[in-house]
């Protein structure tokens, strides 16, 4: 177990990280760390993966309602101005060069989110992201265990500990798709709640105000949904001794994903969690460039509601997803796998040099 990110005497995280004694606390999580990732590349390697490296300055930062961004400027020699943002995720930039005709990709890639701190958050953070050209969802799912084996192995044969939950990550994994898991964790009949083109708000607030849990009369049908995910399906999850497949989410919150076959109301997308800890989000990729701009535009509208700004969608990435093949593809949090295997309790000890403010 690593011991807590504080100062080993005065227990205060006024201690800034490169003093000696803080960074030997850290000191062997972060070799940990190295050593994963070395065995990550490995495994892709293996596998026929090639490594890139996208870049971190986008036009668009992403087209997430919930996600916020880190804006800045680009000046020419004769002064004029473009506004850039560091990216959310290096998921256009990867989808572009499947465009391009790469089919196994791989890459570690810093990614930066406003408004995220805290003992599972960073405002910089590393997200490994990879996709498999006309190969299905589940075969990301068998990468998602294997990775999550790889660093169970380099840490040793004990059960991880994770802010006082016990999980044996080599144990046979849980898969529950999200409707189910509302019937069974919550009680509520989610899929009772879906059309083909839009969801029911009302009939998910009657049920969502049935089981004790609070309904503002502004909250949209995604906030509903959200809501009972943290507070009673995300516990449960929690609970679980082994890795949890959470699958099959409504489309209305799988932006980037396919429908699934036979059923529109669903997408092709899962979440892996681990001692109640979000580590991973998969999509059967999204290949319509039509509907996925009708996804974004939406999804700009509902930040514009909650936050009154929205940021731009990148027209390039659509006209490459166009011509982009069928694939499949998976973002893990790095540094929350490390924090797994290392006992690690704050994201903050698995960082190199995290950001004190």
């Amino acid at each position: 177990m690593v011991p807590a990110d504080e100062d080993s005497k005065t227990g205060s995280r006024a201690t800034p990280w490169w003093s000696p004694a803080r960074h030997a606390d850290r000191r062997p999580a972060l070799v940990l760390r190295g050593r994963i990732k070395s065995a990550v590349r490995a495994y892709f390697a293996s596998d026929g993966f090639t490594e890139v490296e996208p870049g971190c300055l986008q036009i668009s930062p992403g087209n997430e309602a919930h996600l916020h961004a880190f804006a800045t400027e680009f000046r020419t020699d004769a002064g004029e101005r473009t506004q850039l943002y560091l990216h959310t995720s290096p998921e256009f930039a990867m989808k572009k060069l499947l465009a391009a005709g790469e089919t196994r990709i791989f890459a570690f890639a810093p990614v930066f989110r406003n408004r995220e701190q805290g003992l599972r958050h960073a405002p910089e953070f590393t997200m490994l992201e990879w996709y498999r050209v006309a190969q299905p969802y589940e075969r990301i799912m068998d990468d998602c265990l294997a990775l999550v084996r790889l660093a169970a192995q380099l840490a040793g044969p004990a059960p991880w500990q994770h802010r006082g939950r016990t999980v044996a990550p080599l144990g046979m994994p849980q898969r529950i798709t999200v409707a189910e898991a509302f019937r069974v964790h919550a009680g509520i009949d989610l899929t009772a709640t879906l059309r083909a083109e839009d969801a029911d708000r009302d009939s998910l607030a009657r049920q969502v105000s049935a089981v004790g849990i609070r309904v503002a009369d502004d909250d949209s049908w995604s906030d509903l949904f959200s809501r009972v995910l943290v507070e009673r399906i995300e516990p449960a999850l929690a609970a679980a001794t082994v890795p949890v497949f959470l699958t099959k989410y409504p489309a209305h919150e799988a932006a980037l994903a396919r429908p699934t076959a036979g059923d529109a109301r669903f997408a092709e997308r899962f979440e892996m969690y681990v001692a109640g800890l979000e580590l991973a989000n998969c999509f059967g990729e999204l290949t319509d460039a039509d509907e996925q701009r009708r996804r974004f535009e939406a999804e700009m509208d509902e930040k514009s509601r909650v936050y009154g700004e929205r940021y731009p969608i990148d027209t390039d990435f659509l006209a490459a997803l166009a011509q982009m093949p069928p694939a499949s593809g998976g973002a893990m949090g790095f540094d929350r796998l490390v924090m797994l295997a290392s006992g690690a309790g704050d994201i903050r000890q698995v960082l190199w040099t995290p950001l004190d403010v």
